[in-house]
């Protein structure tokens, strides 16, 4: 049976329908992101001696950590690619695309020969399927955001969207507890000579999930009114009596660049910290610790329970946000998150469970707060026409330039200043740069669709 929720304007799919939408998106965010990040855990543990095995230790860990920032510079791309047919074929159409994609470049990645076996051409392949998994992960969550956001009633909006939101550190918590049965269940050789490509060949679950999402999701009402001539144009309050066709055959992409830059910036600003602070704490951190003795399982378990207090905490600073508003929920955890930077590295630093773990509680729950209202403040940013776009852009800008490349960053900076406070200041400036633009942006919670699809001024 397809679900197929009420187009009718104004008119909110039944609680049931919801429920399984978000349950969708739920499913499709998590197995994605597990695809993408059980590569960071991979270039922490493996693929130094595995694909580089020529190079120095430090050469080999900075060379892993490089080809897994690759991926994020792929992902604007995907996000300027899936957001601009997304926003003319549909939303779940191309988030069926996304995750079919990642699938297949996830399992091709654990079939993937060494270098041991055919030389350099291992490191070139790895690098290839990991541009494929950018490409994927960059066009998915615009797809699985906007799903469940435009789905949901203007009051509900911030908690159904935090389904999306939750994935990312499900998939933490999934990723973790796959590397961790196998680092229990085989001998470190073994681990490093086949064990790690189990993870990676697990991915086959989500070609299954995106088939099943094709066959039993509706695109979402927002689209379907758009696709009906319903909804705002593309050009927004400028072009709203311009007829419908006319207003289909701009580009989304070129109307969203010229019709919302600053959001596009802002909402890039606004996710900046999240990926600093996130891929520190999940990759370069599994690194980092274990130079302090601190054994791959007990980090992998703590940041396992980090993941668990994000998922936690994720819906309920959402389903705050729809009573409050998103920046009464964001400013205090963006604040919190510049105040936590340096206390977290240092109890890092002391090596010792508990220190870890109070670390990792401090991230987890600072995270939550910023991700949980993120999806329904990204909706509430731009219109219909230009939506997926839009958020796709934003989200994958911030991506690039704070998640793909701080492990790397973080291990340069470890490795010239000698202390662990040069990577604190660089979470601490991120969380600036993240306060900075939440402030500027303007708040819209609970404002109707069809209101929130005109262009706003940028602050307020």
């Amino acid at each position: 049976m397809t679900i197929v929720v009420d187009a009718n304007a104004g008119t909110a799919p039944p609680e049931r329908v919801l429920r399984r939408v978000a349950g969708a998106a739920l499913s499709a965010s998590t197995l994605e992101w597990y695809d993408f990040y059980i590569y960071g855990t991979a270039a922490a543990l493996v693929f130094n001696t595995v694909f580089f095995p020529s190079a120095t230790p430090v050469a080999g860990t900075l060379a892993a950590f490089a080809t897994f920032g690759v991926g994020f510079l792929f992902r604007p791309v995907g996000g300027i690619v899936f957001g601009h047919f997304g926003d003319r074929v549909g939303r779940k159409k191309l988030l069926v695309v996304a995750m079919v994609m990642m699938g297949v470049a996830t399992t091709l990645i654990g079939l993937l020969p060494t270098y041991a076996t055919i030389g350099v051409a291992a490191p070139i392949l790895l690098v290839v399927l990991r541009c494929v998994q950018g490409l994927a992960i960059g066009g998915q969550y615009g797809g699985a955001m906007l799903l469940v956001t435009e789905n949901a009633p203007a009051h509900r909006r911030g908690f159904y969207g935090s389904f999306a939101q939750m994935g990312p550190s499900l998939a933490v918590i999934l990723s973790n507890v796959v590397f961790l049965a196998l680092i229990a269940a085989l001998p470190a050789e073994a681990f490093a000579a086949w064990g790690w490509r189990v993870p990676f060949l697990l991915s086959v679950l989500v070609i299954g999930l995106g088939l099943w999402v094709q066959l039993r999701l509706e695109d979402t009402p927002d689209f379907r009114r758009l696709q009906e001539g319903a909804a705002d144009s593309y050009a927004g309050p400028a072009a709203e009596n311009t007829a419908p066709e006319r207003a289909r055959t701009r580009s989304p992409l070129v109307e969203a660049l010229r019709t919302h830059p600053v959001q596009i910036l802002q909402s890039g600003g606004m996710i900046l910290v999240i990926q600093v602070y996130y891929y520190i704490l999940i990759v370069f951190m599994v690194s980092y610790v274990g130079t302090l003795g601190v054994a791959r399982s007990t980090i992998l378990t703590i940041i396992l329970i980090s993941s668990a207090a994000t998922v936690l905490t994720i819906p309920l600073f959402a389903g705050l946000s729809d009573r409050v508003g998103r920046k009464r929920v964001l400013v205090p955890a963006a604040v919190a998150t510049l105040v936590s930077a340096f206390p977290f590295f240092w109890l890092m630093q002391t090596a010792t469970v508990p220190g870890m773990l109070v670390a990792a509680l401090i991230a987890g729950i600072v995270l939550g707060g910023l991700y949980g209202p993120m999806a329904a403040f990204f909706t509430e940013m731009f219109p219909t026409g230009v939506r997926y776009s839009g958020a796709s852009i934003g989200y994958q800008l911030g991506a690039v330039i704070g998640g793909g490349f701080s492990p790397l960053i973080a291990a340069s900076l470890l490795a010239w200043a000698g202390t662990i406070n040069a990577v604190a200041t660089f979470v601490a400036v991120a969380a600036l740069l993240t306060l900075v633009a939440i402030v500027t942006t303007r708040e819209q919670y609970r404002v109707e669709r069809s209101r929130a699809s005109s262009p706003a001024p940028n602050a307020g």
